[in-house]
């Protein structure tokens, strides 16, 4: 494995806890996540929120330089894909959307004590390595 191979976490919740988390991003209200959290200078972005920052982004600066921008629109349009997405948070850590292997450990064992598969559903890990992801779409 590549030294220079970089991860990412991101969490399915249920509706209401969504609605709840993109209402209070700090997540206070629930105290183990939010320690967890707190602990690794975490946060949290809902996937469908960073999406529609990307459409609000590109239309404002020019959708000619956000090569994502047709697909991206169309995924928050796209009614099922909407409601996954706003079930989706990416971790954040120290703001960036992808960290060392250690810090993705850590985060994912914490992370693993609180799945209870009603509130948080699941746990998902990405790693860097085009390999393992999806490339962009091409238009």
């Amino acid at each position: 494995m590549s030294a220079s191979l970089q991860f990412q976490l991101r969490i399915t919740v249920s509706t209401a806890l969504s609605d709840s988390l993109r209402a209070e991003p700090s997540c206070e209200f629930y105290p183990a996540l939010h320690a967890l959290l707190h602990a690794h200078h975490a946060t949290l972005k809902c996937q469908f929120d960073a999406f529609a920052d990307y459409v609000g982004e590109a239309e404002r600066m020019g959708t000619e330089n956000y090569p994502l921008y047709q697909w991206t629109r169309r995924t928050i349009e796209h009614p099922e894909k909407k409601a996954k997405y706003l079930r989706s948070f990416t971790i954040y850590v120290n703001g960036d959307d992808v960290y060392g292997k250690d810090t993705a450990d850590a985060l994912e064992a914490g992370l693993s004590k609180l799945v209870d598969g009603n509130e948080i559903v699941s746990i998902s890990r990405y790693d860097t390595n085009p390999a393992n992801n999806p490339q962009p779409p091409t238009y």
